[in-house]
């Protein structure tokens, strides 16, 4: 027994050793493991990220999207074909960048079919002007999508007029306008013919009230590349990157001829966005679908009932109401019909817009009585562009008729615009000589109206217009001269000179407006021999406007609002503020405050609210919508 107690001593101090050891290693380990870099990043928050509860379980939730904002892209262009109206004064460093940047494009290569005109030669021609080019790149822009650009000259030039301009092929990029080295890379191009607007200049006179130191080039800027868009993770996790990928891939597949996947992870805290081709023509609308994506795949229904009792709860939710049930598609439907009716105007509202934007042939009613008695003007337009996205429904097409005959002269156009989205058969559209695009509307309210985006087009609302006697005109200079006397058989003689010293053109027009147009713009041919000045849209809708302003037009003139200055306005920083010709009177900033608008979409807001850029004019003057 005494031989065993100092064994059982020995093995009893081997275990209480062993288990201070085993404890020290234990902790060391544990000490060693909160050490580890790797363990460190894991769950690293980013930023803080505050949700609102409505947009839990959304991929916005997740993080934010950078390089969501329109670019705002510049650069200097040249303008040519100014029949005498252009100026050689140019800054010298800025005629040093044209010089080599005319060299680089092949300008006085008699390889490339210039002969001996070179850069300086063109320079110095008063057929040619310097000037700025400005337009606005969509967010989330692919390579080869164009957006309209606006044209002016540069200030203090001596150019009078940029009419009948066409600008050469121009790099635009990115923040304040530079010159040689300090410029940025550029994000696009822009060329083509350009298109003076018949607004009213600001302090101007009766005698001439068109700024024809500034124009636009409809469709005229082309990206160069694809504009990135990423999501930045508010937390570091490879598994909720993996997570948000899955979730916008399912609902947002690769398309044929996309190099991507439309999301793609680069790390724990970043994922590429690749905007689809079939989404490519509304990025913007695109990325509002995205950001309001859910990340459970497959649960529809019980997505839906929660944006739903959320909504409810807080009615002030709607718009993020209505953009979940657009991005979890027409499965969401039934969960949001006996919302129609709601007496509350923001559900109900949230309701019928994501049921507008899924096509349920239920909305249609609600819009359409919405559209004709609401006292909103705001809730009419947005009612009346939902119903024009829509897709083909007899109804629809019935009720935009009707309001063609509305009092309010808005409300014509918004139905105008929606009846041409849908291609509705009533409307007359012809091409003059793919010039633009001549619409004719049968309507009791007699109305010139003109396009400033997209497509060029001119539009005569009351078909039975003609112009009215006597009429006298004198125009362009003496370019331009048209008499009529008061005679019933007495025809319109035109007297056209298209630049000084020319042959002048003496031929008989047609007196009713819609012919009148399209001789205006009609270039005599071979394969159509009757008669035509081969006007340019710019010109045709200047010279219409005359008559307009001389009292010899009988209708409404208006024009579509100057959405490209507008976002440029909004978007441009206070370095890159430049001095524009709009802008030249005092009264201006006063009248003209545009403000960054929340969204330009859709099914998101009316468009945006009329610039006032004709600032007070008389009731003769052209007033833009």
């Amino acid at each position: 027994m005494h031989q065993k107690l100092p064994v059982r001593l020995l093995l009893l101090t081997t275990a209480v050793l062993g288990a201070i050891l085993m404890a020290s290693c234990q902790d060391l380990f544990l000490e060693r493991a909160t050490k580890k870099p790797k363990a460190s990043r894991i769950g690293k928050t980013n930023f803080e990220h505050d949700v609102d509860p409505i947009m839990r379980g959304t991929v916005g939730s997740e993080g934010v999207f950078t390089g969501y904002q329109p670019v705002v892209v510049r650069g200097y262009g040249l303008v040519v074909g100014l029949k005498g109206t252009g100026s050689r004064l140019v800054p010298a460093t800025v005629r040093a960048t044209m010089l080599a940047e005319m060299a680089r494009r092949g300008v006085g290569d008699s390889s490339n079919g210039w002969g001996h005109l070179s850069p300086e030669k063109m320079l110095e021609s008063n057929d040619t002007a310097v000037v700025v080019v400005e337009g606005v790149i969509p967010p989330g822009a692919i390579k080869g999508s164009e957006f309209d650009v606006r044209v002016f000259v540069l200030p203090g030039s001596t150019t009078t007029s940029l009419e009948g301009g066409r600008l050469y092929t121009t790099d635009l990029r990115p923040g304040a306008l530079a010159s040689g080295s300090k410029q940025a890379f550029a994000l696009a191009s822009a060329s083509g013919p350009i298109f003076i607007n018949p607004f009213i200049k600001p302090g101007s006179t009766q005698r001439d009230s068109v700024n024809r130191l500034s124009g636009r080039i409809l469709q005229g800027g082309t990206t160069t590349d694809d504009m990135p868009v990423k999501l930045r993770l508010a937390t570091t996790s490879h598994a909720r990157a993996m997570t948000v990928q899955e979730a916008i891939n399912s609902n947002y597949p690769r398309e044929p001829g996309q190099p991507q996947d439309t999301a793609r992870g680069e790390s724990g805290d970043s994922i590429v966005i690749t905007v689809p081709p079939s989404q490519s023509e509304e990025t913007e609308r695109f990325m509002q679908l995205l950001k309001h994506t859910s990340l459970m795949v497959g649960s529809v229904d019980a997505s839906s009932q929660l944006v739903r009792r959320a909504l409810l709860a807080n009615p002030g939710n709607g718009r993020s109401a209505q953009w979940r049930w657009c991005a979890l598609g027409p499965k969401a439907v039934p969960m949001i019909q006996d919302l129609y009716d709601h007496p509350e105007e923001s559900p109900r509202f949230a309701a019928l817009s994501a049921g507008a934007h899924l096509d349920d042939a239920l909305v249609v009613p609600h819009l359409v009585d919405l559209a004709e008695k609401s006292t909103s003007k705001k809730r009419r337009l947005l009612a009346i562009r939902y119903l024009g996205a829509m897709g083909v429904n007899p109804r629809i097409d019935i009720g935009l008729r009707e309001l063609l005959e509305d009092e309010d002269i808005d409300i014509r156009l918004a139905s105008f615009e929606a009846m041409l989205e849908r291609k509705d058969p009533i409307i007359a559209s012809t091409s003059v000589d793919g010039k633009f695009i001549l619409n004719l509307v049968e309507c009791s309210y007699p109305m010139v109206y003109i396009s400033q985006t997209g497509d060029p087009r001119i539009a005569v609302f009351g078909t039975e217009q003609q112009l009215k006697k006597p009429l006298t005109l004198n125009t362009w200079e003496g370019r331009l001269l048209m008499k009529m006397d008061k005679e019933p058989e007495e025809k319109l003689q035109v007297f056209y000179r298209p630049k000084e010293g020319a042959r002048p053109t003496i031929v008989l027009a047609p007196t009713d407006l819609p012919s009148f147009i399209r001789f205006m713009s009609h270039k005599t041919s071979v394969e159509d021999p009757s008669a035509g000045l081969d006007l340019g849209y710019g010109e045709t809708i200047s010279a219409v406007h005359e008559l307009w302003r001389k009292g010899y037009i009988k209708a409404d003139f208006k024009a579509e609002q100057d959405r490209v200055l507008a976002t440029i306005l909004a978007n441009e920083t206070k370095d890159e503020r430049i001095s524009r010709p709009e802008f030249d009177s005092l009264e201006v900033p006063d009248q003209f405050q545009p403000e960054r608008p929340e969204s330009s979409n859709a099914f998101d807001s009316p468009r945006p609210a009329r610039s006032g850029l004709e600032g007070k004019a008389a009731p003769s003057d052209t007033v833009p919508r």
